[in-house]
């Protein structure tokens, strides 16, 4: 697993946990298989990214509810 499909699963537990998406830039999500990501400073590092995203990252990345993904992708 890449480091992209680490930061999405980590996003969706963190979301599936909180019911949100506004990870503070410190936070650092530990996944099931005691793998950390560094949630916020991925989370970040997407969207500061995210004209040279993928649209297959850009609609994973929407699909969990982030608002400025799916605006790149449309764009």
């Amino acid at each position: 697993m890449g480091a992209f499909e680490r930061g999405l699963v980590a996003l969706e537990q963190y979301k599936a946990r909180e019911g949100h998406l506004k990870v503070p830039r410190g936070h650092v999500e530990r996944l099931e298989d005691g793998t950390e990501v560094k949630l916020g400073v991925f989370l970040s590092n997407s969207k500061s990214r995210r004209a040279k995203l993928t649209a297959d990252k850009l609609a994973a990345l929407a699909g969990l509810g982030l608002e400025w993904a799916a605006a790149e992708g449309a764009a």
